[in-house]
């Protein structure tokens, strides 16, 4: 009878925890909610006691997309090494996402908001902030991943600050330039990030790929030679995690142009381009609507079950399409 009860007990102490560490992952994977553009903003200049600048909206929105990775329920999970995190993988491919988004803001800040001409000089907080991103993002040692990522906020705070002229250091000097061609330049970073995403969901299913790599240059080459024709198809262990992945991305995005929309409210109108980045925008919205199946679907064709990636990609696509058209505008309207 002893050895009964002990047995029973170990029994239920292994399902307890089990229970306890499911709900626990249930619970750190849920979405994160969507940042108040606005009030944020709002928040933080009424703390500051200051008028928001060009730029303050952008850098209010990258800072707190930046901490959203490190702030949400179970804080930033693409590194732990202990259950229930080390069994999670949808939660640290969605950071992925955001973190790439980060990177690319933080990168467009660094070489072209901050500066007005290619001989001006760098911003030295933006100058410290943005290599720190880079950091691998399952570095768990000394300096772990978190610990570079909080850095980099308190570098993008300062510059924050310099902007509208309260910083300590009487020589810090900050600028934000929203002028057509670094937008653009934002633009043209995205598209690329926004294609590869669009590839990749879209090979849920399989299909065959036409090499267009040098078509329309007679003298193009490459390093290796590829094939005419390639097989293209997500492995069905990775569905989740590139569906994830993308969203994490577009959600990142979606902020992005929403400050984008507020601080180069001038050039869009000047070019009439307001209404086709706010299609971009809905787009984005329309890939953040909520999961209602427990797993990522993988259906095939007009079959009975649903393809996430699929839906997810068309989103993605229309943005992308879109974002190559609002760069021809401004460039060119």
């Amino acid at each position: 009878m002893k050895m009964n009860f002990t047995a029973k007990t170990i029994g239920y102490t292994v399902a307890g925890i089990f229970l306890f560490f499911y709900f626990v992952g249930v619970y750190w994977s849920l979405d994160v909610a969507p940042i108040d553009i606005h009030q944020e903003v709002t928040s933080a200049a009424t703390t500051d006691n200051v008028a928001p600048v060009v730029g303050y909206t952008t850098t209010t929105t990258l800072i707190k997309v930046a901490s959203s990775i490190l702030d949400k329920p179970g804080g930033y999970l693409s590194n732990d090494a202990l259950p229930p995190s080390v069994f999670l993988d949808n939660m640290p491919a969605w950071e992925f996402g955001v973190l790439e988004m980060v990177r690319d803001m933080a990168l467009v800040l660094r070489k072209d908001f901050s500066r007005s001409q290619s001989q001006s000089l760098e911003n030295s907080h933006i100058q410290q902030a943005q290599p720190k991103f880079n950091i691998d993002n399952t570095s768990w040692a000394m300096p772990s991943a978190e610990s570079e990522y909080s850095k980099a906020i308190e570098n993008l705070l300062k510059y924050r600050n310099a902007l509208v002229g309260i910083s300590q250091a009487k020589d810090d000097h900050a600028q934000f330039y929203a002028r057509a061609d670094n937008l653009t330049s934002y633009l043209d970073e995205v598209q690329k990030r926004l294609g590869s995403y669009s590839q990749r969901l879209s090979a849920s299913v399989g299909r065959e790929k036409i090499n267009t790599d040098l078509a329309g240059d007679s003298k193009a080459r490459q390093s290796t030679y590829e094939g005419a024709h390639s097989q293209l198809r997500t492995s069905w262990w990775q569905l989740d995690d590139v569906f994830y992945e993308s969203r994490g991305a577009a959600w990142a995005l979606l902020h992005f142009l929403k400050a984008i929309e507020i601080d180069f409210e001038s050039v869009l109108k000047n070019k009439n381009a307001t209404i086709s980045l706010q299609q971009i925008i809905r787009e984005l919205e329309a890939s953040q609507q909520t999961l209602w199946s427990p797993m990522v679907l993988n259906g095939d064709g007009f079959g009975v079950l649903a393809n996430h990636s699929l839906v997810m990609a068309n989103y993605i696509s229309r943005a992308n399409a879109a974002l190559i058209d609002l760069t021809e505008l401004l460039r060119k309207g």
